[in-house]
């Protein structure tokens, strides 16, 4: 008998390899680099290794940029995070940015294609991380928009930073512009102090009652009745 085990793991390391191989030509190259023929010729491999590993030529590029996004996010585990959700959506926009800054290639594959309906895995665990920095801040009570807008905004702002520095020479690359943009971002979707002093369901819940009269796309009924169930966790849990 086979060993289903060990073949798995040896497919493992010839993916690996070949992913490894072709950051480096990403790296050196940009993603032009990047031909089924120059990744297979640089790994030792023949290209039908290659579409049996990764389907095309789209699935190891998305395989390259999840595997250079891993790396980012190992290195950002380390960090301690901060107290303030907010200073924390600061301190990820300046690693955003500095990531862009340091792996060109890497971003420009993550972000530089935009297609409806598309995304690489890699952009998709990004946007996750901002969603749950974002949720932070709603939850503390401080969050001014709906998420998925505040979201959007500092993606789109933070994305298009780097895009900018990059267009430009190093020696004139102005981290101002990346500072300016954070903080107007910032202010465009936070307030500077929590609905109530102890984060939690009850500032969340107070910071959405301020603004359920302007929901316009709600009947009466509804925002009467969401009305209520906010009034409700705004209080807290009942005491007995």
């Amino acid at each position: 008998m086979g060993d289903p085990g060990g073949e798995t793991a040896g497919r493992d390391r010839v993916r690996a390899h070949i992913v490894s191989v072709a950051a480096a030509l990403l790296t050196s190259g940009g993603r032009d680099a990047i031909s089924t023929r120059a990744v297979a010729a640089a790994a030792g491999t023949q290209a039908p290794t290659i579409y049996r590993l990764f389907g095309d030529k789209e699935g190891l590029l998305d395989a390259v940029a999840e595997f250079g996004f891993t790396s980012y996010l190992r290195d950002k585990k380390a960090r301690p995070l901060a107290d303030d959700p907010v200073e924390e959506l600061r301190a990820g926009w300046d690693l955003h940015v500095g990531f862009g800054l340091a792996n060109p290639a890497l971003f420009s594959l993550m972000y530089g294609d935009p297609q409806p309906g598309r995304q690489s895995p890699a952009s998709v665990v990004a946007f996750r991380i901002l969603g749950e920095r974002i949720r932070d801040i709603a939850a503390a009570g401080r969050l001014k928009v709906g998420e998925r807008l505040a979201a959007d905004l500092v993606h789109s702002a933070g994305t298009g930073v780097v895009f900018t520095l990059l267009a430009l020479p190093e020696e004139r690359r102005d981290m101002r512009l990346s500072e300016a943009a954070r903080d107007a971002a910032i202010a465009a979707i936070t307030t500077d102090a929590p609905a109530v002093e102890t984060p939690g369901p009850a500032a969340a819940a107070v910071a959405l009652r301020a603004t359920l009269p302007d929901a316009a796309a709600l009947t009466d009924g509804e925002r009467h009745v969401l009305g209520e169930w906010l009034d409700r966790l705004a209080a807290g849990p009942p005491t007995n």
